[in-house]
């Protein structure tokens, strides 16, 4: 297995100025069951969030839905803020029942971002995501609230997520996008065009679910025969060709579990070679 050494990804400068490694992490797990209340070990948790800044993680991600607001406080409680740039969403609820639902309006995002900087602990938040598109405002209205909220200081930076292209130019016509967020990995290339809009306007792309939950679809043959070649996970290889992919792409793969994130970050390190690329793109 390629080893565990400092997160290797290269750096991006989200909104063009808060510098990060391009190998994130996405909080979401730090959680329990369902993404609902606080995790079965707490302490387990918050030693995740530790080892990774430990390891020059510098960018996590994570949601007011998470929990609701639990992963949020648990980055509070353990994160300084000078140790990462922190991104949270505001857009989505989250019920017992698993179910995402979109919702928001301007008063509901006014009121969101002062729990969400009570739970983190800051004065302002690094970056300030729109989680779905499909909330009960407008959505111009919506970025147009978003873009407020950073006038207003209590956000640093805006982005959003779940857009396709058209989307993505309607906001940036209201606010200056720093980041999208899209679901895209090595197996599901849906949002290819988001990405590539991203790359013209270089702007940072975060691509969720960046190894699939553990399912890369009909990729699996090459990413097992790509992992043997470098003595690799395919997990690590998915990571790798997601950094290689673009240079504004800012996987962000979550974990609950120390050696997972271990694993994750030891990605950062892995050389694809062209050949490589073209058995995975094939």
């Amino acid at each position: 297995m390629v080893e565990v050494n400092e997160n290797e990804s290269g750096t991006f400068d989200i909104g063009g100025e808060l510098t990060v490694n391009r190998l994130g992490y996405g909080a979401m797990r730090l959680t329990g069951e369902n993404i609902v209340g606080r995790p079965d070990d707490p302490e387990e948790a918050r030693e995740v969030l530790r080892r990774a800044v430990e390891l020059g993680v510098d960018f996590v991600d994570t949601a007011d839905s998470y929990g609701p607001g639990v992963s949020e406080r648990i980055i509070g409680e353990v994160l300084d803020p000078d140790d990462a740039v922190v991104a949270t969403k505001a857009g989505l609820l989250r019920n017992r029942g698993g179910e995402w639902i979109p919702h928001g309006g301007p008063d509901f995002f006014r009121n969101q971002v002062l729990c969400s900087l009570d739970r983190l602990g800051v004065d302002s938040i690094d970056l300030y995501q729109l989680h779905s598109p499909n909330v009960d405002a407008d959505f111009e209205e919506a970025v147009t609230t978003f873009g407020e909220l950073q006038d207003d200081g209590l956000v640093d930076h805006v982005g959003i997520s779940n857009v396709d292209v058209e989307q993505f130019e309607t906001a940036r016509d209201h606010v200056e996008v720093a980041t999208v967020q899209n679901e895209y990995n090595v197996g599901n290339r849906e949002h290819e065009d988001v990405l590539e809009a991203c790359e013209d306007a270089g702007v940072g792309f975060i691509p969720y679910f960046p190894i699939g939950g553990g399912d890369l679809g009909e990729t699996g043959e090459a990413l097992a025969s790509v992992a043997d070649d470098h003595g690799a996970t395919p997990r690590q290889v998915a990571l790798a060709w997601l950094l290689e992919r673009s240079p504004v792409t800012l996987p962000i793969p979550g974990t609950s579990s120390v050696d997972h994130l271990e694993e994750n970050v030891a990605a950062s390190g892995l050389d694809l070679s062209d050949e490589d690329v073209k058995r995975l793109d094939a």
